[in-house]
């Protein structure tokens, strides 16, 4: 299983609607708004990097009211 933070920029106004559309989507742990240069932090779980790519190009990036996303898979030592 692979894990990962998706760091969300939304259009203004916007946050709080993307982050309760991106909770329901499957693969999605945690969707939170929160302030500061992101708008929503999404936690995400997929089986492989290539399904989490497909989970965040397929899925998440192609809701209304988002500008970007950066997505931080999560390294387990």
């Amino acid at each position: 299983m692979v894990q990962a933070y998706i760091l969300v920029q939304t259009e203004v106004g916007q946050a709080a609607e993307v982050a309760e559309r991106i909770r329901g989507i499957e693969g999605v742990e945690t969707a939170h708004d929160v302030t500061g240069p992101y708008d929503v932090i999404v936690q995400a779980e997929a089986s492989d990097i290539d399904a989490l790519g497909a989970l965040v190009v397929a899925r998440i990036q192609r809701l209304d009211g988002i500008a970007r996303t950066l997505t931080c898979p999560i390294v387990n030592i």
